[in-house]
């Protein structure tokens, strides 16, 4: 059984440590909540406030953030490998993004497709058709050949 929190107010909780795994926050308030080494794979946290939260060595892989406010968010070491992350909050944490998660071994910009090295970083799928290149122009890691511009599906 899932965890399910949907507009609560977790101002300032210490979730350090805890695990979350297929948990659905949506629409919560988590404002200088520390979720430090908390894994939160696989959750949806579609529209939650998380300005100023402290996800240091956080691990959130595969997690949905569609709508969610990250501003000023501490991800040093974070894990965002295939979140689901609206563009411009992405770019904005590019801005800053830092570090390698200590149990994964990701570093936090690579998980977050900073610099346009990765598939993730065109867009996500919440805003595909804006975003992301046609999928025939991206094999399975994101790369296409130069040369021809078309991708072989290996």
């Amino acid at each position: 059984m899932s965890m399910k929190i949907s507009a609560a107010d977790m101002r300032e909780s210490d979730f350090s440590g805890s695990t979350f795994n297929g948990a659905y926050l949506e629409k919560a308030v988590a404002y200088k909540a520390n979720f430090s080494g908390a894994d939160l794979s696989d959750t949806l946290m579609d529209r939650m406030v998380l300005n100023e939260a402290n996800l240091t060595n956080a691990i959130l892989l595969r997690t949905v953030l569609t709508r969610s406010d990250l501003g000023g968010a501490i991800i040093e070491g974070a894990d965002f490998s295939d979140a689901v992350l609206d563009l411009p909050q992405k770019q904005a944490l590019c801005k800053y993004a830092s570090g390698t998660n200590p149990v994964t071994g990701v570093s936090t910009r690579v998980s977050l497709g900073c610099g346009n090295k990765r598939r993730n970083a065109y867009g996500s799928p919440s805003s595909p058709l804006l975003s992301a290149p046609p999928q025939k122009l991206l094999d399975r890691d994101g790369f296409c050949d130069d040369a021809t511009g078309l991708c072989d599906a290996k």
